[in-house]
């Protein structure tokens, strides 16, 4: 890209047009999103408020999967409020600053949920191979700073891209065909050379989400091998049913993660709002569905919520007789 900026005028207001060329169906299409959000927003507030309250969810595991439904709702409100604004309200105008500002807080929180989800299957390779000393590992205290140490890795990764953009001068076309904003997405639109956006971003590609991915692909390795040396059916089967609800998050978030870098990368020919359909999977789809995989997969939240359930309807009985 050329260095020089030709009309000496850097963009400070960008104009995000949220699905190119679906512009007439913005209106339907703002129904998933309302409702996903919504779904997103009850489900996880529920589970977060489930676990803090239940002192017999008071787990490692149960804090990890708090911590993750903290970081789905931080994810949905960040991203699909703007886009029904867009859908609704046409309203897609966006300074430079904002729209650096939601960047920042998407990848840092796609990178505190990668943490997150590495750190559960830790957690279950402790749960599985030292159960005596599962509770006396994962203590409380080492949890709070487990907790410190992914948002401080996500903060410090993402923080440096700041100023990557900020030097940039933006004086090319300020219409962005997005509902949220993204770093190349952004930088491709400066005159500068934004090679070293392109390297950095790899670079933090590569040493969080890629070395997440292999340490929790050797976490399962060690963990099969350590189920299939148990000497009954029925304890590799209640060990690996632990693990069933983190497998089904994993899938759900890498899943559509990995098939969207793939469609960027060599989906030349695929019509622009279906890389903006599959961005915005990534953001909408796991929030919604990890509560409600959670909720079904895991007993003790399933008997918790079904005892608030009826104990409500309960109350509710009783007051009008």
């Amino acid at each position: 890209m050329t260095t020089i900026n030709h009309t000496g005028v850097s963009h400070t207001v960008f104009h995000m047009l949220g699905i190119p060329g679906l512009e007439d169906q913005h209106m339907w299409i703002s129904i998933p999103f309302f409702i996903s959000y919504v779904i997103a927003l009850l489900g996880n507030s529920l589970l977060i408020f489930i676990i803090l309250t239940k002192s017999s969810l008071h787990e490692p595991m149960y804090l990890f999967v708090c911590m993750l439904a903290g970081t789905d709702i931080v994810l949905s409100t960040c991203t699909v409020p703007q886009a029904l604004a867009i859908f609704w309200f046409h309203a897609g105008e966006i300074s430079l600053n904002r729209c650096i500002t939601q960047f920042f807080i998407i990848h840092c929180t796609f990178i505190s949920e990668f943490g997150i989800l590495l750190v559960m299957a830790c957690d279950r390779y402790i749960a599985i191979c030292y159960p005596l000393r599962y509770t006396t590992i994962l203590t409380h205290a080492l949890i709070g700073k487990i907790g410190v140490i992914i948002f401080l890795r996500s903060y410090c990764t993402i923080f440096h891209i700041i100023f990557l953009l900020k030097r940039l001068t933006f004086c090319q076309n300020n219409i962005i065909p997005h509902t949220f904003c993204e770093h190349i997405g952004l930088a491709k639109y400066a005159c500068d050379d934004i090679r070293v956006n392109i390297w950095y971003g790899l670079f933090v590609i590569v040493s969080t989400i890629v070395l997440d991915v292999l340490l929790i692909f050797v976490s399962y390795v060690l963990i099969l091998c350590a189920v299939f040396h148990m000497p009954s059916q029925d304890a590799r089967h209640k060990a690996l049913n632990t693990c069933g609800s983190h497998v089904c998050i994993i899938i759900l978030f890498y899943g559509p993660a990995i098939f969207t870098t793939l469609t960027q990368r060599f989906g030349r020919y695929i019509p622009p709002h279906v890389h903006i359909f599959l961005a915005n999977i990534c953001i909408l789809v796991p929030p919604m569905l990890n509560p409600i995989i959670y909720g079904i997969k895991t007993k003790q939240i399933r008997e918790q919520v079904a005892h608030m359930l009826f104990a409500e309807q309960k109350w509710t009985a009783c007051n009008y007789c």
